[in-house]
């Protein structure tokens, strides 16, 4: 056999492969949190030994299943790995960058055997470093502890121990189980909303007989086992956003190389569960704006010291819960935004004009940085200058229907907030009623609600727009965008919901308010197709089928000029 997989395994065993694939991927992740422990110095003989364990299993199961590619890396670098633990070899900068290298050619093997590709890669660079780091004769002081015996594999866990509880505790469900598993879920949880509906019409009619409360009684125990059983289905599809954070310490790491610059980097919250397929669309958000802090934001040293800073800046990233939302914070104590400078910068790039500029206040000067082929970058490199890692960053938060906001000071610091839903299935929603018609909201992307008259509205450059505190609102009508003639709410008063997202704001006018809804997406099928400015329906209790607005593209729409 000689790919990095036997064609084989395509139909015969597949299964194995997978199981392979997962575990293998799970045991580098520790690496490289491993080995970033590792070169702060904390080499303690429990670490060294658990790194070398990570290269002995990888070798071992990738030798059982006949992938030489991998079982090869994997023999070589367990050498490295023993000699460490061994006390042979001493820890150093430029040995842990060798280390480095091989896991991720560990990891690009990785995804060749994920994707069946059985084509050979060059190893023989990589090898030939480990080689001679193996072969390098700078010793370690002897270790106190007792060492291993010549070429002995670590102690095995003893049967019946925590290793082996764990493993019985957990089994493996594929995602698409779970997907069916949500989405029946879905089906009860509208059940659920006509039979309360019906409940309560049976009580207007039947009020005070055995029915109405027996009837009564079924639904309240129906409706708290629905909400228990949806939270334990949407509990299964939800993993740690320490997933995606664990990722962030190696990068700090890989730009402080590039950068020069000394960073520090504070973790919180990495706990916080959400959504896996919110994590997935997380990931290069928070590597872009991880990026942007250590080239845009924090200084070099010698920049920090003459500011009065530490030489050492900081970047701090923080997850906690907020309500049906997951809050994700990254703050720097960088040189913060120069407003000026941005807008001057889009102006020489052709993105704004000067008299958009002018209008431009500092909140919107700092989102400038979201607009594609924008950078402050004078020349481009590896970290920045090409302009688009931020736009992915609106592009990724747009798809989740979240929010992200900057606050920054110059001279101080920035901070980006990224606000997401802790799932996409099952969502609340604002009821609003717009000409008569019924409308649901995403209730994630709503900000706030205000009251006004007619008279507060003013035109600019062809757009209604209303004064909120101390900024425009540029507004948007319903009835503009899904093509139905205004009838009037017959009242002075109307409503103004403040949507936000990724980095826009907009006020959307409906007649009336009729209160929050838990529902259920349902695409509009086949037949209807795609409708702008509509994500999908849901069923209402009372069995009316209404409209669910897709906030991005009606954003989008409803400011869009006559």
């Amino acid at each position: 056999m000689t790919g990095t997989m036997p064609q084989a395994f395509d139909n015969e065993m597949a299964e194995i492969l997978e199981s392979f694939v997962v575990e293998t991927r799970e045991i580098l992740d520790k690496l490289s949190q491993d080995l970033l422990t590792l070169e702060k110095g904390e080499g303690d003989p429990e670490l060294l030994n658990s790194i070398f364990r990570a290269a002995h299993t990888i070798k071992g199961t990738s030798s059982f299943l006949g992938l030489e590619q991998m079982t090869e890396l994997a023999h070589v670098f367990e050498d490295v790995l023993n000699k460490l633990r061994r006390r042979e070899l001493q820890v150093s900068s430029d040995r842990v960058d060798v280390m480095f290298e091989a896991y991720d050619t560990m990891k690009l093997l990785l995804e060749r055997i994920e994707e069946r590709n059985v084509e050979r890669i060059d190893l023989g660079g990589m090898l030939a470093k480990l080689r001679a780091v193996s072969q390098s004769s700078q010793k370690a002081a002897p270790a106190p502890e007792k060492p291993h015996p010549e070429g002995g594999a670590p102690e095995p866990v003893a049967a019946g121990g925590s290793g082996a509880k764990a493993t019985d505790s957990t089994i493996r469900v594929d995602v698409a189980r779970l997907d069916g598993l949500m989405n029946l879920v879905g089906e009860l949880v509208l059940g659920r909303n006509r039979l309360t509906q019906i409940s309560y019409q049976v009580n207007e009619h039947e009020e005070g007989k055995s029915i109405a409360r027996e009837l009564a009684d079924t639904c309240s125990s129906i409706d708290f086992i629905t909400t228990e059983l949806q939270m334990a289905v949407m509990k299964t599809r939800m993993i740690p956003i320490g997933k995606v954070f664990n990722r962030l310490p190696r990068l700090v790491r890989d730009l402080m190389k590039e950068t020069g610059k000394e960073i520090e980097l504070e973790v919180f919250g990495e706990e916080t569960e959400l959504d896996r397929s919110i994590i997935e669309e997380l990931n290069d958000p928070l590597i872009h704006i991880m990026r942007n802090a250590a080239d845009h934001g924090v200084e070099p040293p010698a920049d920090r010291v003459a500011a009065g800073k530490p030489a050492k800046g900081t970047v701090t990233i923080k997850a906690e819960h907020e309500g049906n939302n997951v809050v994700v914070t990254i703050r720097d104590n960088g040189r913060g935004m120069d407003p000026e400078r941005l807008k001057a910068k889009a102006m020489e790039k052709g993105l704004i004009t000067e008299a958009q500029a002018k209008e431009m206040g500092k909140r919107e000067a700092c989102n400038l940085i979201f607009t594609p082929g924008f950078s402050t970058a004078t020349k481009v490199t590896n970290v920045s200058g090409r302009g688009v890692g931020m736009d992915v960053v609106r592009t990724n938060i747009t798809k989740l229907k979240g929010i992200v906001e900057i606050d920054s000071e110059l001279g101080v610091g920035s901070t980006f907030t990224l606000k997401v839903p802790l799932t996409l299935a099952i969502i609340q929603a604002l009821l609003v009623e717009v000409s008569k018609e019924v409308f649901c909201v995403p209730l994630a992307s709503v900000l706030e609600v205000v009251r006004i008259q007619p008279k507060d509205i003013n035109t600019i450059s062809g757009t209604e727009v209303v004064r909120l505190r101390d900024s425009v609102l540029p507004l948007g009508r319903l009835t503009k965008v899904l093509g139905t003639a205004p009838k009037g709410s017959g009242s002075e008063w109307m409503y103004v919901v403040v949507l936000g997202l990724a980095q826009h704001r907009v006020g959307i006018v409906v007649d009336s308010l009729l209160g929050q809804r838990e529902v259920v997406i349902k695409s509009l099928g086949a037949y209807l197709g795609t409708v702008p400015g509509i994500a999908g329906s849901t069923i209402l209790g009372d069995g009316r089928v209404i409209m669910i607005v897709d906030v991005g593209e009606l954003m989008k729409l409803s400011t869009e000029k006559e």
